[in-house]
């Protein structure tokens, strides 16, 4: 069923690949710092894990389901 109002297709596809690079950069940042030692490392690691693929789950599903508007 598709969203009236919601964000259109390419709204979403814009999301699905910045939350694609977001985590893409986390992972390059995890290799060339290494594994972070302190609890505000930690910290900044998961909030950027938490949103990043949070958002790429997210926005896949509304994409593989159809939920977007046909409005462009």
């Amino acid at each position: 069923m598709a969203n009236k109002y919601g964000p259109t297709r390419a709204d979403l596809t814009f999301r699905l690949w910045f939350s694609v690079a977001g985590l893409a950069l986390l992972v390059f940042v995890l290799v060339y710092r290494g594994i972070p030692t302190t609890p505000g490392g930690w910290e900044a690691v998961l909030i950027g894990a938490l949103f990043f693929g949070g958002s790429f789950a997210w926005v896949l599903r509304k994409l593989l389901r159809k939920d977007y508007s046909d409005a462009e």
